[in-house]
């Protein structure tokens, strides 16, 4: 899967970076890596870091066509950070030596129907943690992308299986009730 997933990038990468419609590929440009000190911040709870790359309007699709704003990511990453031990990130290709962290890229398309034109930053990596209420440790494969306007980040989308984090966070909301 891990290698069908790099194959797929590499192919859309090096498709996209030919400059074919004026769509740009980049892998370690000043979005890139601003994402990367983004998650960093996250990793470390810093939710003032997050909130310095967030838009004051920021909307989020988590796994939804219905928006979430601040407040409620900035909740869900105190309640990750309260409920798990040991949060992780990584990208490494099968029989790779080397942990990447987080595949991130950005892709600047350009002017399309009345739109202007537009920057979204890709990510992909397994988030990774143990539960305090369980000891269970679990993987998660996640692609997050963000929207980019006047430097900041304006929109989110979320996609990955939440059960197990649910779960786990259902488990210790349980577990202090009694």
């Amino acid at each position: 899967m891990r290698i069908s997933l790099f194959i797929l990038i590499s192919i859309f990468a090096i498709s996209c970076s030919n400059n074919q419609n004026g769509v740009f590929v980049t892998f370690d440009d000043e979005k890139s890596n601003a994402i990367r000190a983004h998650y960093q911040n996250y990793l470390n709870n810093d939710i003032d870091g997050l909130k310095s790359l967030w838009s004051p309007d920021l909307k989020i699709y988590m796994n939804s066509v219905n928006a979430s704003g601040v407040d409620e990511i900035s909740a869900l990453i105190t309640a990750q950070h309260e409920n798990f031990d040991n949060i992780s990130m990584s990208f490494q290709d099968d029989g790779a030596t080397e942990d990447l962290g987080v595949w991130a890229q950005s892709i600047v398309y350009p002017p399309m129907n009345g739109s202007p034109e537009m920057t979204i930053t890709q990510t992909w990596f397994n988030w990774s943690a143990t539960g305090k209420a369980s000891g269970n440790t679990i993987e998660i494969p996640v692609h997050i992308s963000f929207e980019w306007s006047d430097g900041k980040i304006v929109r989110e989308w979320h996609n990955f299986d939440t059960t197990e984090m649910m779960a786990e966070l259902e488990l210790a909301a349980s577990q202090s009730s009694e």
